[in-house]
């Protein structure tokens, strides 16, 4: 895992204490496209299963992980896919 995807691991597991978190870096497929940089780690696709979305709708739910986040999306990260899910969701 590189120093981004370690770093996203680490805030969104401080944030949300999750019972899952799936970090892939797609950066790979996105080569030479817009925003993709020579050592990957622009491009990443989250699934972050959590007790603090339960009860929450989708978008608030993609606003608070872009939240924590946020340094991340400014600089190194072009692209970001997230699965929020509370416990027990598909």
């Amino acid at each position: 895992m590189g120093a981004v995807a370690e770093t996203l691991r680490e805030k969104l597991s401080d944030a949300f204490s999750p019972s899952q978190l799936d970090i892939i870096d797609d950066s790979d497929r996105h080569s030479g496209h817009s925003g993709a940089r020579p050592g990957g780690q622009s491009h990443f696709t989250l699934v972050v299963r959590s007790a603090a979305f339960a009860g929450v709708g989708r978008v608030e739910r993609q606003r608070m992980v872009h939240a924590v986040l946020a340094d991340e999306l400014a600089g190194p990260v072009h692209a970001l896919s997230v699965k929020a899910l509370a416990p027990g969701e598909g």
